[in-house]
């Protein structure tokens, strides 16, 4: 008399659970990545108005805004009104404008900083850097153009990990480690 297999044995069971296992270890922290790269975009898209108001005050004043509030967002910025989910703050010293990451952020960005940094190209037009990224040739700190006359703007702290910054602000051109 034949006897039929009714279902999986241990073995074969045992092999599932590890193979899936393996995919998960793999998965778990890409997905991290992936979703702490969306929440530093959220400070880059809260910034954008804040890029304007720099170039603009650049362009009347001929000197980099010191603050918020000389960028033009007015003392209602400067309150909290400039925030988002993952945002600790948004802030501008000497045109540069520095994102700090906080609230419901991924645990590894809490508290890290990225910077977005105002340069004049030799045409006189703002050209920004990003983070860690190579300052662009033809492009000065100072916002006269080169050397004398007008402000220079801030370095920038940025503390935030390569790999979880947009590939135009890493010091790699779409690496990161």
């Amino acid at each position: 008399m034949k006897t039929f297999q009714k279902g999986f044995t241990l073995i074969e069971l045992m092999i599932v659970v590890a193979i899936i296992g393996i995919l998960a270890a793999i998965a778990i922290p890409a997905y991290q990545d992936y979703t702490i790269r969306a929440q530093v975009s959220e400070g880059l898209s809260l910034a954008s108005d804040i890029k304007a108001g720099v170039a603009e005050y650049m362009a009347q004043t001929g000197n980099w805004p010191v603050d918020l509030v000389e960028a033009g967002l007015g003392a209602s910025a400067v309150l909290g009104d400039k925030s988002g989910r993952y945002l600790q703050s948004l802030d501008v010293a000497n045109g540069t404008i520095e994102v700090t990451y906080g609230k419901d952020v991924n645990s590894k960005i809490t508290g890290e900083k990225l910077s977005i940094q105002p340069l004049v190209n030799e045409n006189g037009d703002v050209v920004w850097q990003c983070g860690a990224s190579i300052q662009p040739t033809g492009t000065y700190v100072n916002s006269g153009g080169q050397a004398g006359g007008g402000t220079d703007s801030n370095a920038g702290t940025t503390t935030l990990n390569d790999k979880y910054m947009p590939a135009s602000c890493r010091s790699t051109f779409g690496g990161g480690s």
